[in-house]
């Protein structure tokens, strides 16, 4: 396993982490005890970064990882966030962050985690987010309730106004460097010179760089899901795995801190363990990078239009 370092002399973390956003429901209900096995399992691969929020499945996730870190706190680089307490139901007041937070802690069974995100910012409104949410989450690093802080979203401009403000350590962006789209790249770049943390999510882009397809309900446009169901074709006739090539090509970017994938089953965790170590075909990436160079729109509005540039 690869291990990179959080900020400016802060903790390692493993260029692979575990993301429980599959955890909401959304991909299917999953078995609490076989998810939790399978998150133990890839801690003694040498996993280290855990990445979490209230909104998954309604605190289910936070207990699932509360279950998995008894014994084992000190093993783990713990992020969760604030902001997104369900689907779509957001409330960046001090109030709520606040005792979400203490809910959260609870649930987890810790007093503090390592990373503390704003979660979604783009949903926010572009002067509580910088007046109040990111002042909020300094103070809350000053009590030693998190390590470093940060947000998180999807839409580059808005991860940069607020990198812009200061006080952010971390940045996790999801979908914005994959195999249809490197949009990350030079922000994560820019980002790394002032000590910020780049983290991905999603290196599948939410299904859609897998061999089955994306959801029905994912928000990519025609052209992108025919762009990628080319790409899963190409792989299968290569005997090889289109989301698995996703992970290879986003893990050998340096530029990123950690990439966060998901799973409930042992076998496939294994797989992208060993997908972790190694490098893409290098043809065979060619190709299918090929595959998206011409689609127009690589991306979707997030964050119906409250910070300029939500829709890129």
């Amino acid at each position: 396993m690869k291990y990179r370092t959080l900020g400016r002399g802060g903790p390692r973390i493993s260029a692979l982490g575990l993301g429980t956003t599959s955890l909401m429901g959304i991909f299917g209900r999953r078995d609490p005890d076989v998810v939790a096995d399978t998150l133990r399992h890839g801690l003694d691969r040498g996993i280290n970064v855990l990445d979490t929020a209230p909104s998954y499945g309604g605190g289910f996730a936070e207990e699932i990882v509360g279950r998995v870190l008894r014994g084992r706190r000190d093993e783990v680089v713990l992020s969760t966030k604030v902001g997104c307490w369900a689907p779509e139901e957001f409330d960046f007041s001090a109030r709520r962050i606040r005792e979400g937070f203490e809910d959260s802690l609870r649930r987890l069974g810790t007093d503090h985690v390592d990373v503390l995100l704003a979660h979604d910012i783009e949903y926010g409104d572009p002067e509580e987010i910088t007046g109040t949410v990111l002042p909020l989450l300094a103070r809350l690093k000053e009590e030693g309730k998190a390590r470093a802080v940060g947000v998180s979203g999807l839409p580059l401009p808005v991860l940069d106004g607020a990198v812009a403000t200061g006080g952010v350590d971390v940045v996790l962006s999801y979908c914005r460097y994959g195999l249809h789209d490197t949009a990350l790249e030079k922000p994560a770049v820019r980002w790394a010179e002032d000590g910020v943390t780049t983290l991905l999510g999603s290196p599948v882009a939410m299904g859609l760089l897998t061999q089955t397809g994306p959801p029905s309900w994912h928000p990519g446009s025609l052209e992108l899901r025919a762009a990628a169901s080319r790409a899963a074709a190409l792989c299968a006739r290569e005997g090889t795995d289109l989301a698995l090539l996703a992970l290879q090509f986003a893990l050998a970017n340096e530029n990123l801190g950690t990439v966060l994938t998901g799973t409930g089953d042992r076998a496939h965790l294994a797989e992208m363990v060993r997908a972790a170590d190694t490098p893409p075909d290098p043809q065979l990436l060619t190709a299918v990078l090929a595959e998206f160079a011409d689609v127009p729109d690589v991306s979707w509005p997030s964050g119906g239009g409250r910070w300029p540039g939500t829709a890129a």
